[in-house]
C-alpha cells in the first residue's frame, strides 16, 4: 500500500489528490531548504522578489557587485526552471513511462552533493555569490517548474505570497455576506473551499519544514539534507518499483 501510495504522487497520470499530495510534500522540502540554506548561506534562496528588489537598490547605491550577485541568483533559479522544462518536454516527446522521474532523481543528488561537500563549495564563489547559495537558488527553480507543469499552474511550493494572497480571496469570499439567502443568484459570492484548503496545507507544510530545516542546519548543519534527498529519491524511484 505505501509503494501503491508513493508510485501515485509522482505517476504521470494526475488526480487532485496526487497533486495536493505530493505540493505539500515538496512545500515542506522548499521550506526547509529556504530557511536552513538561510543559516548556511545567509540567503533566502526561494524569494526572487527580494533579490530583484536588492538588485535595484543595490545599482542605485553604487553597489554593483552585490547587484550582479543577486542577479546572477535570479538567473539560478530561471535556469533551474530551465531545466525542469526541457526534461519534462523531453520525456514527453520521447514517450518516457516516468516522465518526472529525472527532475526529481536530480533534485535529490544535488540535494546528496549539498549535503555532503556544501561546507567546501560555500567556499567557493561567483563574483560575490557562493556556489552553495547559487546550486539551492538552481534547486528550488527545478522543484518550482515541475510542481508548477504538473498541476498545471495549480500549485506552486518555493514561496508563499501568492498562496497567502489567494487564501485571502477566498476568505474574504466566505465571510462575505450574500443579502438575497432565497434565491441563488449567478453573482452570489462563493469561497473555493477546495483552494482554501489547498492553499493552507501548503502555507503550513512550508512552515513546518522551515521549521524542521531550520533545526537541522542548526544543530546538524549541510548533513540534514540528506533525508529531504533520501525522502526525493524514494519519490522520483517508486512509480519504477511499482511497474
Amino acid at each position: 500500500m505505501p509503494a501503491h501510495y508513493l508510485a501515485k504522487l509522482s505517476s504521470p497520470k494526475r488526480t487532485p489528490q496526487s497533486n495536493l499530495h505530493l505540493g505539500v510534500a515538496l512545500a515542506g522540502i522548499a521550506g526547509a531548504l529556504n530557511a536552513g540554506g538561510f543559516l548556511a548561506v545567509g540567503q533566502y534562496t526561494s524569494h526572487m522578489t527580494g533579490m530583484l528588489s536588492s538588485a535595484a537598490d543595490d545599482l542605485i547605491l553604487g553597489r554593483f557587485l552585490p547587484a550582479f550577485a543577486a542577479l546572477f541568483m535570479l538567473l539560478a533559479f530561471t535556469w533551474g526552471a530551465a531545466c525542469t522544462a526541457l526534461m519534462v518536454n523531453y520525456a514527453k516527446r520521447n514517450q518516457m513511462r516516468h516522465i518526472y522521474t529525472p527532475v526529481l532523481l536530480l533534485e535529490a543528488i544535488l540535494l546528496l552533493v549539498f549535503g555532503l561537500v556544501g561546507g567546501n563549495l560555500q567556499q567557493h564563489a561567483v563574483i560575490t555569490v557562493s556556489f552553495t547559495a547559487v546550486l539551492l537558488c538552481y534547486v528550488m527553480g527545478l522543484q518550482n517548474a515541475l510542481i508548477t507543469k504538473i498541476s498545471n499552474a495549480e500549485i506552486r511550493t518555493t514561496h508563499v505570497t501568492g498562496l497567502v494572497t489567494d487564501l485571502g480571496i477566498e476568505l474574504g469570499k466566505m465571510i462575505y455576506w450574500n443579502r438575497d439567502t432565497v434565491q441563488v443568484h449567478t453573482s452570489e459570492v462563493l469561497a473555493n473551499r477546495h483552494k482554501l484548503r489547498l492553499h493552507s496545507m501548503l502555507i503550513c507544510a512550508f512552515f513546518v519544514g522551515g521549521i524542521l530545516g531550520a533545526a537541522g542546519f542548526k544543530y546538524l548543519g549541510f548533513i540534514s539534507t540528506l533525508p529531504l534527498a533520501a525522502g526525493l529519491s524514494i519519490l522520483a524511484l517508486a512509480p519504477r518499483f511499482q511497474d
